[in-house]
């Protein structure tokens, strides 16, 4: 009997740890989606999408070559990058003509989306389980940017002495934020199935011995 109450509060724990994940989900999808709508964080994606063969094409620019101020042949984006924190008109508006802000819109409204179905899982699990899915694709997307985007590792910019760390597997910022996604790929996963269980074997069903 002691065993029995045991077994039940574990599992009590068990849903809300389950809920947990679900709310943590859904306040990072609907936090990072919502500052889509800023031109700061638009403009940080810029390398991830014009680098990547599954979203490039929403970028009028993506492609351009162009040379810099040491005559390198270099992507054009490189040369209107906004730093956080700083406000450049002229490369403002090379973002609206490349239709950065645009599509930052829309993925960050993509992004609230499939945090709110996580959310609904709670208490709608079929919806929980299409959160969960969308989740895992989502990220799936994201740690492709590891193989396409050069941002995501630390470049050899030279200096005093040559760059000793420098390419793979040396990560820069962008390029650990990046590696974090196979958390949430795994929490969308974990999710997708405690949704199905439920879908399948509603509760107080209880399982044949």
């Amino acid at each position: 009997m002691q065993d029995n109450r045991l077994y039940d509060r574990l599992l009590q724990l068990d849903t809300w740890f389950f809920n947990f994940l679900r709310i943590s989900i859904f306040i990072v999808m609907a936090w990072i989606g919502g500052l889509k709508a800023f031109h700061y964080e638009a403009d940080g994606i810029v390398p991830f999408v014009a680098n990547s063969p599954f979203m490039s094409f929403f970028y009028k620019n993506a492609g351009n070559k162009v040379l810099n101020e040491d005559k390198k042949l270099v992507a054009e984006y490189t040369l209107y990058k906004n730093p956080e924190g700083k406000v450049i008109q002229k490369n403002i508006d090379w973002h609206q003509e490349n239709r950065t802000y645009t599509f930052s819109y829309g993925l960050g409204t993509m992004i609230v989306i499939i945090g709110s179905l996580v959310l609904l899982g709670i208490w709608f699990p079929k919806i929980g389980a299409v959160g969960g899915a969308l989740t895992f694709l989502m990220s799936l997307v994201t740690l492709s940017f590891l193989g396409t985007t050069p941002e995501v590792y630390v470049p050899n910019l030279g200096g005093d002495y040559p760059t000793p760390q420098f390419g793979f597997p040396y990560l820069s910022g962008a390029g650990r934020l990046v590696l974090k996604d196979i958390i949430m790929m795994a929490g969308g996963l974990v999710l997708f199935s405690d949704s199905l269980k439920k879908v399948v074997r509603p509760s107080g069903q209880q399982i044949s011995q």
